[in-house]
């Protein structure tokens, strides 16, 4: 099998590409390579890397034809920054899609998956939302990430492109870039600097190891449905007063090392996802969060070089 990766020198695509050099795919990676894309991720990974963006069509229609499966990855999503400025995230998370998309569509690609995220949904004070829970993002980031995720259903509905779409929680795990919450405060810790926290701590989110993640798209991949939604859930739900707590026994540092700062705009109260869809195909994560957490900081504390050049 042939896979496209878009956005595969980042956390989460390579991750999925080094899974595909498991299953024995012939890959390629397109990445713009934007800060938060590091080619070192792809150093385990035999494949053609292509330096390009995902807006760009007439580049799309030299890589796409003749992949079997194209998954994207490709996105802006940190909200801060999205807070900062929408205008790439826009143009990336949107218009990126669906110049994305139509080559798929020119090229008559078997199958596409649209990687997006629970932050869509915008916040839920109790239980879970379920794959038909109303869009209704409250931060830049989720709203450009809504808006693909529209576009996407709509070329399965409108065109037939056989296209599925995966929403997930918080990933963690080994080399994702240090702006997310995690690696944030592994390597301030690490340097002994101090975590900032926002607000009182109480925002809730519900943590998913990368590879559990990746399992969760390639069985995707294999057996979801053109315009379907799956989610892929993790294994803890914590508050992130809670995980500041783990993340400070894990480094060896006691709670002086925290600053409360003031909460960001618009910041979601507590996110979590109903799985049962996917679990129904087979989906189960293997990951128990606390031996994760344990692997992601020993992986920092190990490779400096990565994160502190």
């Amino acid at each position: 099998m042939k896979i496209l990766i878009t956005g595969g020198a980042g956390f989460i695509g390579s991750a999925y590409a080094r899974m595909c050099v498991d299953d024995r795919a012939e890959i390629t990676v397109l990445d713009k390579l934007t800060y938060a894309g590091d080619r070192r991720n792809l150093d385990e990974v035999r494949h053609t890397f292509v330096h390009g963006d995902i807006c760009d069509g007439a580049l799309l229609d030299e890589v796409v034809p003749g992949h079997d499966l194209v998954v994207n990855f490709a996105a802006e999503s940190h909200v801060d920054r999205s807070i900062d400025g929408a205008a790439e995230f826009v143009r990336t998370n949107v218009l990126g899609t669906q110049a994305l998309l139509d080559a798929c569509l020119r090229a008559g690609t078997r199958k596409v998956v649209q990687v997006s995220t629970d932050e869509v949904y915008g916040s839920v004070d109790i239980g879970s939302w379920t794959e038909d829970a109303p869009l209704q993002p409250r931060s830049p980031y989720a709203a450009a990430k809504a808006g693909g995720d529209l576009i996407a259903r709509a070329y399965a509905i409108t065109h037939g492109l056989d296209v599925s779409i995966t929403r997930c929680g918080n990933n963690y795990g080994p080399r994702q870039y240090p702006e997310k919450l995690i690696p944030l405060f592994v390597t301030n810790l690490l340097k002994n600097q101090k975590v900032p926290l926002y607000g009182d701590g109480g925002n809730v989110r519900d943590w998913v190891h990368v590879s559990d993640h990746c399992a969760g798209i390639r069985l995707v991949a294999e057996k979801g449905e053109a315009g379907e939604v799956y989610h892929i859930a993790g294994t803890a739900e914590l508050t992130n007063a809670e995980l500041t707590g783990r993340l400070l026994e894990a480094c060896g540092k006691d709670w002086d090392m925290v600053e409360y700062v003031t909460d960001r705009k618009g910041h979601d109260r507590r996110y979590s996802l109903d799985d049962s869809k996917l679990r129904a195909l087979g989906y189960r994560p293997e990951v128990a969060f606390d031996q994760g957490l344990k692997d992601t900081v020993r992986w920092y504390a190990e490779h400096g070089s990565r994160w502190s050049d």
